[in-house]
C-alpha cells in the first residue's frame, strides 16, 4: 500500500476512533489483519457499547463524522436492527460495534491472533510522522510551483493583442450599427 493511502487510511481510523470515543464506546480496539490471512481488509476497528442504544449512537457518530470530514460512507451497513453486533463495511477497514455479551462470545480478537493490535496514540503518532515527512519534501515543489507562477512577457503580450482585437471588433459592430440606423431613417 502507498504511504498516501495508508496516511488516509489511518486517518480516517482515527477520525472513527476519536468519534467512537467521544460516545462513549470502551475497549476500542484496532487491528491490523495479516494481509495473507485476510483478503476482506486491511484494518478492524471493535470497540463496546453498554447498551443497543449507545451502540447506535456509536455507529451514527462513526458515520456523520467520516462523511461530513472525508465524503466518505459505509459500503454497507449489518445488524442495525438488533444493535447487538454492528458492522460497517468501510473496505479498507470495518468497524465493529459490539455489546459486552456479544464481544466476548464471538471474541474476534482471538480469532485474528496473527493481527497487530495498535492502539488510537500509535495511529496518530504515524500520522504525525506521515505529515512531518510530507512537509519536508514540500519546499522543493514549493519552489516548483512559484516558478511556474512567475508571469512572463508572452502571456502579457496576447492578452493586449486579444484586447486590440475586441476593440476592433466592437468598434466596427458600432460602426455598422451607425451606418444601418443613418439609412433606415
Amino acid at each position: 500500500m502507498d504511504s498516501k493511502k495508508d496516511t488516509h487510511l489511518r486517518k480516517l481510523l482515527s477520525t472513527a476512533a476519536a468519534a467512537g470515543e467521544d460516545k462513549k464506546a470502551e475497549d476500542i480496539r484496532i487491528l491490523r489483519l495479516d494481509p495473507s490471512e485476510s483478503g476482506l481488509t486491511d484494518y478492524f476497528l471493535i470497540c463496546t457499547g453498554q447498551s443497543d442504544r449507545q451502540n447506535l449512537a456509536i455507529t451514527d457518530e462513526i458515520e456523520l463524522r467520516l462523511k461530513r470530514e472525508f465524503g466518505v460512507a459505509p459500503n454497507s451497513v449489518e445488524g442495525r436492527r438488533q444493535a447487538e453486533w454492528i458492522l460497517m463495511d468501510y473496505v479498507d477497514f470495518i468497524v465493529h460495534v459490539f455489546s459486552a455479551e456479544k464481544r466476548a462470545f464471538y471474541g474476534l480478537e482471538r480469532l485474528r491472533k496473527s493481527a497487530t493490535v495498535l492502539s488510537v496514540a500509535d495511529l496518530n503518532t504515524k500520522i504525525r510522522a506521515a505529515i512531518a515527512s510530507g512537509r519536508k519534501k514540500a519546499p522543493a515543489s514549493a519552489k516548483k510551483v512559484a516558478a511556474a507562477k512567475k508571469p512572463t512577457a508572452k502571456p502579457a503580450k496576447k492578452a493586449a493583442v486579444k484586447k486590440a482585437v475586441v476593440k476592433k471588433a466592437v468598434a466596427g459592430r458600432a460602426a455598422a450599427k451607425n451606418a444601418l440606423k443613418r439609412t433606415l431613417r
